[in-house]
């Protein structure tokens, strides 16, 4: 179990929660702004209980239903995401203490707009770090896991529905409807921000590409791109021809570059080409490199090898030579 965890984790999870907590009370909290998910039902109840500060509902809401998704979402996911939640409370809490009471955000004042954009980044920041690191710090997604099948919905559309509820039920308690809509406006910032962090800005793709001319095609990509290629061997539906399918991944920047090199080399090759959101592996050329490395240490292991037995060699033919050569004549 111990080592299932990792201190660069637990210190990357530390930041999340702090980046998030200074999002949510600097920026949405600071104005009646709402965060998305258990996060904003939490906000929502602090203010409509003002003896109980928000970070109290943050662990009462997302703890047990991150306890309950154990079983599927594994120990290690469990432990990191209570640990982030934590944080992002304390954090919270003490961002509280030392604020003074204002209606104001302490860095842009009253203006919802910028108050709705910077704490969507800076939440979304947080929740994409700690998805990064192997946490999550809302536990909604927790719920659509336990809930959605149930009522016969996806994870996908819980979360939104849960939202949407959220920000209508806002709406009528408090009669206006200016705080929930800039609250959307925060949420889809925050949805940006999470993507990027995730993804990165350069999400891989990965092709499929059915042609006749697997050598050729397969040899010009992997020179191309300098990435392995793994073929697969096909046959038409309707046509009973063989086919080849070959499958490379690539960035979007490459994309141009192999529709050319497929319609020169195999202009009825069928392509299609979609998103990758994770790679593991080596590519050609690193996988090369890792190959000649392990030779170059293979080879540095066996020479002292090869020395002794070059050296028992020689001092066996001394020896041979030593006693085979003719006594001297005193």
């Amino acid at each position: 179990m111990k080592g299932q965890f990792s201190w660069i984790n637990f210190l990357a999870l530390t930041l999340a929660g702090a980046i998030n907590a200074v999002g949510i009370t600097l920026f949405l909290a600071a104005v009646n702004l709402y965060d998305s998910g258990l996060s904003g039902l939490s906000m929502f109840l602090g203010r409509l209980l003002p003896g109980l500060p928000m970070s109290v509902f943050l662990i009462l809401l997302n703890v047990p239903f991150l306890l309950l998704g154990m079983k599927k979402q594994g120990v290690p996911f469990t432990v990191y995401s209570i640990y982030a939640v934590a944080v992002y409370s304390l954090t919270a809490f003490l961002i509280g203490l030392i604020l003074p009471d204002s209606a104001d955000s302490p860095v842009v004042g009253s203006d919802l707009f910028l108050c709705a954009v910077f704490g969507g980044v800076l939440s979304g920041i947080g929740s994409g770090l700690t998805i990064r690191f192997g946490g999550s710090l809302d536990g909604i997604e927790v719920c659509g896991v336990i809930f959605a099948r149930p009522l016969g919905i996806t994870v996908g559309n819980f979360v939104m529905v849960f939202n949407v509820v959220l920000y209508v039920l806002v709406g009528a308690v408090f009669g206006s409807w200016q705080l929930p809509l800039y609250s959307i406006v925060a949420y889809f910032v925050n949805s940006k921000a999470l993507d990027f962090i995730v993804d990165g800005i350069d999400k891989t793709r990965a092709a499929m590409i059915v042609t006749s001319e697997p050598e050729k095609l397969g040899k010009e990509l992997s020179e191309a791109f300098g990435r392995g290629i793994t073929v697969w061997q096909g046959e038409g539906f309707y046509s009973k021809s063989n086919k080849s399918i070959l499958y490379c991944v690539i960035n979007r920047f490459q994309m141009a570059k192999l529709k050319n090199i497929v319609k020169h080399n195999d202009p009825l090759a069928f392509v299609t080409i979609s998103e990758v959101s994770d790679v593991l592996g080596t590519s050609l050329k690193y996988g090369a490199k890792i190959k000649k490395k392990e030779e170059r240490e293979q080879a540095a292991s066996s020479k002292p090898l090869q020395c002794a037995e070059e050296g028992e060699k020689k001092e066996g033919e001394y020896g041979k030579d030593h006693v085979d050569a003719p006594a001297s004549e005193g």
